[in-house]
């Protein structure tokens, strides 16, 4: 290698015999593509004993050096500068990355203005070379999933949440001691993070609450945002991003259009967002059947048929190793669905059609004795809403459906609903819906953080600073 970057840096003593041809103006050239380009600027440059390689062979030795000697090739010249610059030798190293390619992508092509930007209909012709050199000098931020349940903290630059615990703060509830309690919570977060307030940015998830459009929501909604700034801007944090926890889970999935079906520890919530805003004017459905819910009536069919178990603990990690949800519930209570799991120092268990029982209230509340919406039921409601809205031209945006949290993690749920959905809707509505499952299972809102706190341009396009916050005018930060 050594040797090579030496016969590198001798190419330097050709420049001057090339000098007059190296003066081909770049802008003549500025509507072709950029292999075009690189192709017609070597023809009229000169590498100096690297003239002789073929570009292919070029790139290939390149990314043999690495990201860190290949950019220090731009220094050598104007011929070395293009060719080094070539967005195709950036995005294999981009590629090597700990990060997903296409996570990594799309961040930077659809979220590195912000939130308070116009989000692209096309991909922007980006340098990804100053990405990636852009990336590497990202300080990384703390990241707080705190959600009504379960709460996931960590550092972005970590491939998982560092951390994680029940939540023991109700954010939903705007009181007067709510600036004291989330205080205490983040305290408490940061403690257990062993980091100092004042060194990183933070981004921090906002459980979905207060839905409707009214006025009344709308200044619950402020209040919480005003709370949470005030906490952490007086415990000395630089910067502070705060996203809906639904946003997130979108951006994970890698959109921002949809609706995110989120499976929360006592409600499920359809949210539908455009262009990474919440749409609470379309509005937002709610079925009183969450994560607590599923795992009590997991409970109840145990105790049912003599099952000892020895805490809720114990039906929980049941619930999430061998419940799914059935693609036909009739078909499936013909069937012999029996499966064990083995508990260290409980034992093992063996369930039948509670297996499949217990995700179908999601779709069949009166199972369970509840009085509440089908799940599909309240999907194929807020559809219908998206469409009367008439918010695009393009009524595709709201086709995609995000599943969130982490009981939307049963097998099948995916696919069940899609199809139950389909069959509700007429098919010019129907044609082209699409149900993902939670990309990142449990963490998909951490991750989706994940993608903003890693961002090239981050923290400038997407944080409040304490001066800002404290000067603003009434001026909405948080999505």
């Amino acid at each position: 290698m050594a040797m090579l970057l030496r016969k590198v840096w001798e190419s330097v003593s050709t420049r001057s015999t090339s000098s007059n041809s190296t003066s081909t103006s770049l802008s003549t050239v500025n509507s072709m593509d950029r292999f075009d380009q690189m192709m017609m600027y070597i023809q009229t440059a000169s590498t100096g004993e690297f003239d002789r390689i073929p570009l292919d062979i070029f790139i290939q030795i390149l990314k043999i050096l690495g990201p860190k000697e290949s950019a220090k090739l731009t220094s050598v010249c104007k011929s070395w500068k293009f060719i080094v610059s070539d967005n195709r030798l950036w995005i294999y190293f981009l590629q090597n990355q700990h990060e997903p390619w296409d996570s990594t992508f799309f961040a930077e092509t659809h979220l590195r203005s912000g939130p308070l930007r116009t989000f692209p209909n096309s991909v922007p012709e980006l340098s990804f070379m100053s990405i990636y050199g852009q990336r590497a000098q990202v300080p990384g931020a703390i990241i707080i999933d705190g959600g009504s349940g379960y709460c996931k903290f960590g550092w972005s630059k970590y491939s998982a949440p560092s951390g994680r615990s029940a939540t023991f703060l109700e954010f939903g509830n705007i009181e007067s001691p709510m600036y004291s309690r989330l205080r205490h919570f983040f305290s408490t977060i940061y403690t257990r993070m062993q980091v100092k307030t004042s060194t990183q940015p933070i981004i921090v998830s906002i459980p979905i609450c207060h839905y409707d459009d009214t006025e009344s929501d709308k200044a619950a909604r402020t209040q919480l945002k005003d709370a949470i700034h005030s906490a952490l801007f007086d415990m000395n944090v630089p910067a502070v991003c705060a996203v809906n926890q639904a946003v997130l889970a979108l951006f994970a999935a890698r959109k921002v259009s949809g609706i995110v079906v989120n499976i929360g520890f006592n409600q499920t919530s359809i949210v539908p967002i455009l262009h990474g805003k919440v749409m609470h004017q379309v509005g937002v459905e709610a079925v009183g059947i969450g994560a607590l819910k599923l795992t009590g009536f997991l409970k109840e069919q145990m105790q049912q048929k003599n099952i000892y178990f020895g805490s809720l603990y114990t039906v929980r990690t049941l619930k999430e190793n061998l419940c799914y949800v059935a693609l036909d519930y009739e078909a499936e209570l013909s069937k012999d669905t029996s499966a064990s799991f083995q508990i260290a120092s409980e034992g093992c268990f063996t369930l039948s059609e509670e297996r499949f029982k217990t995700g179908e209230i999601l779709f069949q509340p009166r199972i369970a004795r509840v009085r509440a919406m089908g799940l599909q039921n309240a999907v194929a409601l807020c559809m219908e809403h998206c469409q009367d809205a008439e918010l695009m031209v393009d009524d595709s945006w709201y086709k995609t459906v995000v599943l969130a949290g982490g009981s939307a993690c049963l097998p099948g749920l995916a696919e069940r609903l899609e199809k139950e959905v389909c069959g509700l809707l007429p098919p010019c509505m129907s044609n082209g819906i699409r149900v993902l499952p939670p990309p990142y299972g449990v963490d998909s809102a951490w991750y989706g953080a994940k993608l903003i706190g890693n961002l090239s341009t981050f923290p400038t396009s997407w944080c409040v600073m304490k001066k800002q916050f404290r000067h603003r005018s009434r001026h909405k930060f948080m999505w």
